[in-house]
């Protein structure tokens, strides 16, 4: 849980949109059925650009989902000056403290944009994607041999005090969910494998699970997470805990986790885990706030003030097709919601409604 400080398209849509809807249910999200654009653009998204500010391990596929939608849209743009990809927290900090504004805004923090960005900057959330916590890793550090789901927390525990080898990269937990979500699974991992949250989470952080994260700097080497695959190409770090999208889209060796420490479970079980787990990170007031951990669900918005809000939902309504669907799940790395999962559905627009349905009860009480 978060304790933070803090249907005009429609008149104008001419597209011919062909339903072909496959619904299938897994682990209580939806999978891919679609649409296929066809026919001419709305002319009020004539001669736009589209800005784009999301989580930055959104930049392999959102920039190929904007590609897809300047190809289907004449007159529109997507340059890569408009795009911006960071820390989650950055995003939402960067809307609500310095006036940053775009058509999208994506997170890969669920609860993020229903308890930073809404009601004010946000009317609505769309979850679009789950994709696990995994560790990626470099294999020619030898401690690494044998690495599996079980044992994976011994053997970085091993490899970072190996004489020689080099440290596990961490993130900064105040700007980037990833930050906080590999604390998480460090603490799951040495709870279900080792007995005691302190067994893999000790090595690489001082103090307490539930106090301000501070990473051990003779095991660890704090870095930008879009930084991560040249620092494990190049034998800077020895490991990241990352999403697995990220560790797809990059080519990256890494071992994945038990569902529940991966972030990825959604079961009963599972979500009472992640109820006993804080930790605290800084805010940008410059205090500080206790997050807790739950399954790590991407979202996305049309934020309140977007320059071309009409040209952001078009964005969206791609991303929740069979073409969004197939640059998302390219080699496994995310698994796509659809429909998309709203916290307000009648607060969407008119061409996204088709697109979604409420959010499920247990995301819902996240949200609180």
């Amino acid at each position: 849980m978060w304790h933070y400080p803090t249907s005009m398209l429609a008149k104008t849509l001419t597209w011919i949109v062909i339903a072909i809807v496959l619904a299938a249910g897994a682990a209580g999200a939806g999978f891919v059925g679609g649409y296929e654009y066809r026919g001419s653009p709305p002319s009020s998204v004539a001669n736009s650009t589209l800005s784009i500010l999301a989580a930055g391990s959104l930049s392999a596929q959102f920039p190929q989902i904007a590609g897809v939608l300047v190809n289907e849209t004449p007159g529109i743009s997507a340059p890569t000056v408009t795009q911006t990809y960071e820390g989650s927290l950055d995003v939402v900090n960067a809307i609500t403290q310095t006036g940053a504004k775009a058509d999208v805004a994506a997170v890969a923090d669920f609860r993020l944009i229903p308890q930073v960005l809404e009601p004010k900057y946000a009317g609505y959330e769309i979850a679009f994607g789950m994709t696990p916590e995994v560790l990626a890793y470099d294999p020619n550090v030898t401690a690494f041999d044998g690495i599996n789901s079980s044992n994976w927390g011994w053997k970085l525990v091993q490899a970072v005090t190996t004489s020689g080898d080099p440290p596990f990269g961490v993130w900064n937990a105040s700007t980037d969910p990833n930050g906080y979500n590999e604390i998480f699974s460090m603490e799951l991992q040495g709870e279900f494998y080792n007995g005691s949250d302190l067994a893999v989470f000790g090595h690489f952080y001082t103090g307490s699970p539930t106090s301000l994260a501070v990473p051990n700097p003779t095991t660890t080497r704090a870095e930008h997470e879009s930084q991560a695959a040249e620092l494990i190409d190049t034998g800077v770090v020895s490991a990241v805990i990352t999403y697995r999208s990220y560790a797809v889209a990059n080519h990256l060796h890494f071992v994945s986790f038990n569902s529940t420490v991966g972030l990825n479970a959604t079961s009963p079980a599972a979500l009472a885990d992640y109820r006993d787990l804080t930790t605290t990170i800084e805010t940008a007031s410059g205090g500080t706030a206790s997050v807790g951990a739950a399954p790590v669900v991407f979202a996305v918005t049309v934020p309140s003030d977007a320059p071309n809000p009409e040209l952001g939902a078009a964005f969206v309504h791609l991303l929740l097709s069979p073409q969004g669907e197939a640059i998302l799940s390219a080699g496994g790395a995310f698994t796509s919601i659809f429909p998309g999962w709203a916290d307000r559905p009648s607060a969407v627009p008119s061409l996204l409604a088709p697109d979604v349905v409420p959010m499920p009860a247990w995301a819902s009480a996240e949200l609180t």
